[in-house]
C-alpha cells in the first residue's frame, strides 16, 4: 500500500476551502483549529474528539482531511472512527479510501465505520467500488457494509463474489445475499454449504439458507448435521429449526449425541420448533446434560413439543442446580397445561 499522507497544514490551508463554513472569529473554534494543526500528534487527535463531538457539518472538511493526510496513524484512525457519525458521500468516499490507508488500525476503523451505514444513497458508493476493487481486506469490508444496506443492486456482485479467492470475501458476499434473501443464489449457497474448503464460508452459506421458503434445502442441510466443523454442524441444526424441516427429525436426534454441547444446544432447539412427539424421550434426556445450558434449552423444547408425557422429567428439573433450568421447566410445564 501507498500513501501521500503529510503532516498536519495549517489553519490557512483550510481557511482556504470553500467548503470550510466556521466561524473563524469565535474563540473556542480557533482553538480548535490551532490544536488541528499542531506539531502535536496527540493535541491533533484530541482536536479531532473535541471537533467530531459538535456534531457539526461545518467541521467535515477537516475531519476529512485529517483522515486523507494526516501523518501519525493515531490522528487517521481516530478520524476514521468518528466519521461514522455522518453518512455523506463524501465521508463514505473518504473511508473507501482509507480502506487502503498504510496502518491497518486505521483501515479496520475505515471498515467499522462503513459497516455502521444506514441509508442507501450514500452507499451505492461502495457498489461503484466493488466494481473495480481487487485488494482482499477492501472488498471483504465493503461487502460487510452493503449486508444491512439490503440494495438489490448489491446482490450480482456477491454473486460473482462466491468464487472469490479469499474465504473472507465469499462469507461476506455469502451474509450480502442472506440478507436480500436473493432466492436466485440458493443452488449457489447450497453448493457452498456442501463444498467450499473453508468451514467460515460453509457455515455462513448454511445460515443464509434460513431464506428459503419451502424444503428445497432439505438434502444439503441434512448433509451439513455431520460436516467435520462443529460450526457448520451448529448452524445446519438452526436453519433446519428455523425452516420448520420435519423431514430432517431423525437427524436432529442424531446431533443430539454430538461430541460439542454448541451442537446438541442447536439440535434440541430445533426439535422444540419442530414439535414432534416422538422426539419427547430424545429430549427428555437431556435434562441430565452436563452442561446447564442444554438443560434449559431441553426443558423449553419440551414445553413446545407439548406431550404430556414430558412433565413428570420436568417435575424433576424444578430440582436442577441451575436457577434458569428450573425457571425453564416451570414454563414449560405451565406451556404443556395450557394447552391440554
Amino acid at each position: 500500500m501507498t500513501s501521500s499522507l503529510s503532516s498536519s497544514p495549517s489553519p490557512s490551508a483550510y481557511l482556504a476551502r470553500d467548503a470550510f463554513d466556521v466561524d473563524t472569529t469565535d474563540a473556542d473554534n480557533a482553538r480548535r483549529l490551532a490544536r488541528l494543526s499542531d506539531g502535536d500528534a496527540t493535541r491533533r487527535r484530541l482536536a479531532v474528539l473535541d471537533i467530531a463531538e459538535l456534531e457539526d457539518d461545518a467541521w467535515l472538511p477537516l475531519l476529512i482531511e485529517r483522515l486523507r493526510t494526516d501523518g501519525d496513524a493515531d490522528v487517521r484512525r481516530t478520524a476514521a472512527e468518528r466519521l461514522s457519525g455522518w453518512e455523506t458521500d463524501a465521508v463514505v468516499e473518504s473511508l473507501c479510501d482509507a480502506l487502503h490507508d498504510p496502518d491497518a488500525a486505521t483501515r479496520a476503523a475505515a471498515a467499522n465505520s462503513l459497516s455502521a451505514l444506514k441509508q442507501a444513497d450514500p452507499g451505492r458508493a461502495l457498489v461503484r467500488r466493488l466494481l473495480t476493487e481487487h485488494d482482499t481486506f477492501a472488498r471483504t469490508a465493503l461487502l460487510r457494509a452493503l449486508r444491512e444496506l439490503r440494495l438489490p443492486e448489491s446482490a450480482a456482485l456477491a454473486l460473482n463474489a462466491l468464487d472469490d479467492p479469499s474465504p473472507a470475501v465469499r462469507r461476506e458476499a455469502v451474509a450480502v445475499l442472506g440478507w436480500l434473501r436473493h432466492a436466485a443464489a440458493l443452488p449457489a449457497l447450497a453448493a457452498l454449504v456442501r463444498a467450499d474448503p473453508s468451514p467460515e464460508v460453509r457455515k455462513a452459506a448454511a445460515g443464509a439458507l434460513g431464506f428459503a421458503t419451502d424444503d428445497s434445502m432439505l438434502s444439503t442441510l441434512i448433509a451439513a448435521l455431520t460436516d467435520s466443523a462443529w460450526q457448520v454442524r451448529e448452524e445446519a441444526a438452526a436453519t433446519v429449526g428455523k425452516l420448520r424441516l420435519t423431514a430432517a427429525r431423525d437427524a436432529l436426534a442424531l446431533a443430539l449425541d454430538d461430541a460439542y454441547w454448541q451442537v446438541t444446544l442447536q439440535a434440541t432447539r430445533a426439535l422444540g420448533r419442530l414439535k414432534l412427539a416422538d422426539s419427547t424421550a430424545a429430549v427428555s434426556a437431556l435434562l441430565t446434560f452436563p452442561i446447564s445450558n442444554v438443560r434449559k434449552e431441553a426443558a423449553l423444547a419440551l414445553g413446545e413439543i407439548g406431550d404430556v408425557t414430558a412433565l413428570a422429567v420436568l417435575d424433576a428439573a424444578l430440582g436442577d442446580p441451575d436457577p434458569e433450568v428450573r425457571k425453564a421447566a416451570r414454563i414449560a410445564i405451565a406451556q404443556i397445561g395450557a394447552a391440554r
